[in-house]
């Protein structure tokens, strides 16, 4: 009722993404001009514990099937000379977490990706955008629960004391109310539009309190510090590894 045609779309499907592409620049008429990538999933999980094919998951949605996207729309770009492509990372980009390393590492190779592309398309007139929020009021929690739970073997872990208090009680995977720093949709709706529509779009989208405090931290502190600090994080929440049991 408002304008909107979905298309069906499985980011981990090269054929899907092909499909999705072209109908949407059919129906644009041949002139596309943006493709916000917004879809991707979470898979925690402490490294040593990711099986390859959980890992391949997290990088098919997040990082492959993203740029097959966005790629599909640049020649369109080119030709008009003009587009906009906008990439929705992560603080996590950035910053390392523990048992967040699959998606941590995705949001990296995004971030990588967005600023190579980005000076890659210099002077054609299309820009390239990297949206990086921190917490946000979304399904996002829940839907890294069913992920752990479907890519994980989560008693056979020593860290499995970890996981049970991250998947019965953490905050960030249960989008709790009582986080004082989370932000509404709308936060990155408003970083996206100004994306898409600005004559001046930013390089960078930084959003809530701790996706900035995040960015400081990579750029004022010492490796050993920030490692200190996330193991002490660590440690207070969920408590030290099961090892030896």
């Amino acid at each position: 009722a408002e304008g909107f045609e979905p298309l069906a779309l499985d980011l981990a499907d090269e054929a899907s993404v092909a499909a999705a592409a072209e109908a949407a620049i059919e129906r644009m008429q041949g002139a596309p001009g943006a493709v916000v990538n917004n879809a991707g999933m979470g898979q925690p999980g402490a490294v040593e514990d990711l099986p390859r094919a959980a890992l391949r998951r997290q990088f098919e949605v997040n990082v492959f099937g993203m740029q097959d996207l966005a790629n599909r729309f640049v020649p369109h770009f080119r030709r008009q000379g003009a587009g906009r492509i906008v990439n929705v990372g992560s603080m996590l980009g950035r910053l390392a977490l523990p048992s967040m390393g699959a998606y941590s590492a995705s949001k990296f190779a995004m971030t990588a990706l967005t600023s190579a592309q980005r000076v890659e398309l210099r002077g054609s007139g299309v820009a390239v955008s990297l949206i990086e929020p921190g917490p946000i009021a979304t399904r996002f929690g829940a839907n890294a629960r069913t992920a752990a739970r479907a890519g994980l073997d989560l008693e056979r872990s020593v860290f499995r004391r970890a996981y049970r208090a991250r998947l019965d009680r953490d905050p960030a995977l249960h989008n709790a109310p009582r986080d004082p720093f989370r932000k509404p949709p709308e936060a990155v709706a408003r970083a996206i539009l100004h994306a898409v529509s600005s004559r001046r779009p930013r390089r960078r989208y930084v959003i809530t309190v701790p996706a900035h405090a995040g960015a400081w931290m990579v750029r004022l502190l010492p490796e050993a510090v920030i490692d200190a600090l996330l193991w002490l994080r660590l440690r207070g929440q969920y408590g030290p590894p099961e090892a030896g049991e």
